[in-house]
């Protein structure tokens, strides 16, 4: 589509990691709105989320990588390449989470309501982010038929009638980022924003990869689908287990 987004002095800004970079920042400033309403220290809320953010990217790209590894085997420059995009909030999450404990309690900021913060971070990020996909040609979807497929390349360049996959996927995240909105301060006990928008998001993300074009596979099963399971299970559980406690 418009890989490139403009040239600046000689320089070629490209549409992914503009629009994840526009994504993560409007997303932290929704993130220290949301803290400021919980009255949380917003100086220390922002310190911890630059901090992890740099960790989360630095997830995001190797669950993107390992699944891939025959491809960067051959051209490991390409890792570091994330113009082209491949960047996984999933892989953010799986270690931005645990490691977020320690950075959390040196700051003395509350877990669980730190979480709930950080679920606009994540959701409007990855929902800004899938522009910068659309642009770019990533995760794009499978060919189609159907009336409303549109002509869209994927990361290779190749153009097919495909499912707008992409658009999907920020239109789900517009509508989990409303139900946290609707949902705020509603649901009882800290982190209880972070678990909703866990498991809605994976709900969502179990159907919508079945509409994949070319998903991330380790030992022939659909990585990020199964991630997607298992969070939604995670977040049932912890909600039974909240409520019935």
């Amino acid at each position: 589509m418009r890989r490139v987004l403009f040239h600046c002095f000689g320089w070629s800004i490209h549409s992914y990691p503009a629009m994840l970079y526009v994504g993560i920042v409007l997303g932290i400033y929704a993130q220290l709105f949301a803290a400021l309403s919980l009255g949380l220290d917003t100086t220390r809320v922002f310190a911890a989320s630059i901090l992890l953010v740099a960790v989360a990217l630095l997830g995001a790209r190797l669950l993107h990588v390992v699944p891939n590894w025959q491809r960067y085997w051959a051209r490991p420059r390409d890792i570091l390449k994330v113009s082209a995009g491949g960047a996984s909030m999933y892989g953010g999450l799986l270690l931005g989470f645990p490691l977020s404990y320690p950075v959390l309690g040196a700051l003395e900021v509350p877990f669980g309501s730190y979480w709930d913060t950080c679920s606009f971070t994540m959701l409007i990020g990855m929902t800004i982010t899938r522009a910068g996909c659309f642009l770019n040609g990533c995760c794009a979807g499978r060919a189609t038929t159907a009336w409303w497929g549109l002509n869209l390349p994927d990361y290779r360049g190749i153009w097919r009638r495909r499912i707008p996959l992409q658009i999907l996927e920020a239109c789900w995240g517009i509508v989990v980022t409303s139900g946290a909105l609707l949902l705020w301060g509603r649901l009882g006990f800290d982190g209880a924003i972070f678990l909703y928008a866990l498991g809605a998001y994976g709900a969502g993300r179990i159907v919508l990869e079945t509409l994949r074009d070319a998903p991330d596979r380790v030992r022939g099963i659909s990585l990020h689908r199964a991630l997607s399971a298992i969070f939604v299970a995670v977040s049932l559980s912890a909600f039974a287990v909240a409520w019935l406690s």
